[in-house]
């Protein structure tokens, strides 16, 4: 098992005013030297309870092409039910650092279930500031609950509540993404995985940093997935990469945040966009945030749909097994 010592949770509880030099990140990535301090653009936000399709699927393809990532406002998941979920999610983080280390991930797992810190290679030995916990949600076939905190004892409940309000999202954001390809409302949810698709819940905890101008939470990145459905708490952290500029994406209470994942980009054979993004870290308070990833099934072979590829629009992506992809991303081997 690791050492304790090596939480940054246990790191951050006894630093002082510096940070350990693993987690100092070169110039060209550090936050105080790379954040755009202008007129920030703004991450768009769109209304999901538009009754106008038309419209929904409009804004929804305008971001997804320009961003990769927006804010979805009036989604039918009660606010009762991100609170729940927030609640349960920090009262795991504060439990006693053994009691943490009874979740953790295992020793040469395949899986990313589990508590844990590291998750892939990272370049030059450096570090992000964050722990994390991952645990699939859905669907329940695939739930391991040894990866379930047992306490809070409402954790379950909270997060089965939560995983049966994202159904809807999850329907919705499809639906408006494969007609904004011109396929049928149903298409882009078959090629992803159908019922199969898997719900993948993470928690970050990113605890107060003395040096936030230096560190990152989560560096620079695309998710893999498909898409990513996103809570974070009122503290400010995500940024979002656009024209070569990082933007920070503002807190809007009870909305969810979404990111254009890999696959759909792949899918839509690059019409869509997968968000580059990063977090940054807080000096005075903890940043938490709760995503989840929706997966294709790892035997699912993804690549670009078939019906938008002509002679015009040749394939810009190749077709393979979502595990292989997984697998080349998290190892840093090109696609």
């Amino acid at each position: 098992m690791m050492g304790q010592m090596e939480r940054v949770q246990a790191i951050a509880s006894e630093s002082t005013d510096t940070i350990p030099q693993e987690f100092i990140r070169p110039e060209n990535e550090q936050p105080g030297l790379t954040t755009y301090g202008g007129q920030a653009r703004k991450v768009p936000i769109v209304d999901f309870s538009d009754p106008h399709e038309v419209n929904l699927v409009r804004s929804i393809v305008d971001a997804s092409s320009k961003w990769g990532m927006f804010q979805i406002v009036n989604h039918e998941i009660p606010g009762e039910a991100i609170r729940k979920l927030q609640e349960v999610g920090k009262e795991f983080f504060e439990l006693p650092q053994e009691e943490k280390e009874a979740y953790a991930k295992p020793v040469g797992s395949k899986s990313v279930e589990g508590y844990g810190t590291k998750l892939q290679k990272e370049v030059e030995g450096k570090k992000g500031w964050v722990d994390h916990l991952f645990h699939k949600i859905w669907p329940p076939h695939a739930i391991n609950y040894q990866f379930w905190p047992k306490n809070p004892p409402s954790y379950r409940e909270a997060n089965e509540e939560y995983a049966k309000h994202l159904h809807g999202v999850v329907e919705k954001l499809l639906r408006t993404l494969s007609l904004g390809l011109g396929l049928e409302g149903k298409e882009l949810k078959a090629a992803v995985g159908g019922n199969e698709l898997v719900y993948l819940m993470k928690i970050n905890y990113y605890p107060p940093c003395p040096r936030p101008d230096l560190a990152l939470g989560v560096v620079a990145h695309s998710d893999m997935c498909a898409i990513t459905i996103l809570v974070p708490n009122e503290v400010q952290g995500l940024q979002a990469f656009l024209d070569g500029c990082w933007y920070d994406v503002k807190y809007i209470p009870n909305a969810l945040i979404i990111h254009i994942g890999d696959q759909i980009e792949i899918l839509s054979n690059g019409k869509y966009k997968s968000v580059f993004h990063r977090s940054t870290v807080n000096k005075e308070n903890t940043r938490m945030s709760w995503p989840v990833f929706l997966e294709p099934p790892s035997e699912l072979e993804l690549g670009p749909h078939p019906k938008l590829i002509s002679e015009d629009n040749p394939p810009k992506y190749k077709t393979k097994k979502y595990s292989d992809y997984v697998y080349c991303k998290l190892n840093k081997i090109p696609q």
